[in-house]
């Protein structure tokens, strides 16, 4: 499962990279993959210090740092 997040995590890394600001909702939709995975992965990248996570009402917004 490890190699999984991981590959995740980068897949989730390159997205950003390429598309800027993304709600979790245009993550899964670009990943297609389980809320699991994608949040496993966004942790991943946060205990990195990759990424900002920010939270305005009901909508989750993640960029790279």
């Amino acid at each position: 499962m490890i190699p999984e997040i991981g590959e995740q995590a980068g897949a989730i890394w390159h997205i950003l990279n390429a598309n800027g600001e993304m709600t979790l909702a245009q993550i899964k939709k670009e990943t297609e993959v389980s809320d699991f995975l994608i949040t496993t992965a966004l942790g991943w990248l946060a205990r990195e210090g990759k990424i900002n996570i920010t939270k305005s009402g009901k909508s989750v917004k993640v960029s790279l740092k």
